[in-house]
């Protein structure tokens, strides 16, 4: 796609992410995932109304796959891309980010966080009503909305490791 990241580059990257996961690689379906979520996109565009913003697919990943499937700590992950963002859309991919971190953390409670980073770089993990409260600032009508009804649903369940 070169350096058009519009509504083409985020069906696309929405595809090969499921390609990933049909051919066992979802740590590699959610780089395309996040990779999906930093498309430049205004709303409005056929693509997003044919393909929501993929917090429900990150979720979905994350809690469907394979315990023989590589998935890395992506608690970790996102923390990493969180606070290591650069580039176009840089505030707004920042906080999607933020958004699929605290995913992460409820489907894997377990897992830690990047202690050191968090410590020596004075970052604060923001809490989930700061998320939703930048999504509704900076994304795209209706996002903060489409994120929450994924993260609600986890926020109010037992664990994975309890169920």
């Amino acid at each position: 796609m070169g350096a058009d990241r519009g509504p083409g580059f985020y069906g696309l990257a929405l595809e090969c992410a499921q390609a990933l996961w049909l051919a066992g690689r979802p740590a590699q379906a959610l780089l395309l995932v996040n990779r999906a979520l930093s498309a430049d996109l205004a709303g409005g565009e056929p693509a997003p109304g044919r393909w929501p913003l993929p917090y429900a697919a990150a979720a979905w990943i994350m809690q469907h796959r394979h315990a023989d499937h590589f998935i890395g700590n992506p608690r970790r992950h996102y923390q990493h891309l969180a606070t290591r963002m650069v580039g176009p859309r840089q505030e707004l991919r920042t906080w999607r980010a933020w958004a699929c971190w605290a995913l992460a953390c409820l489907i894997f409670p377990e897992m830690p966080a990047d202690e050191a980073q968090l410590a020596n770089e004075g970052i604060t993990e923001p809490h989930p009503d700061e998320i939703r409260k930048r999504l509704q600032q900076l994304g795209l009508e209706g996002e903060a909305a489409v994120w929450q009804d994924v993260w609600y649903p986890l926020s109010t369940a037992a664990p994975l490791s309890a169920r």
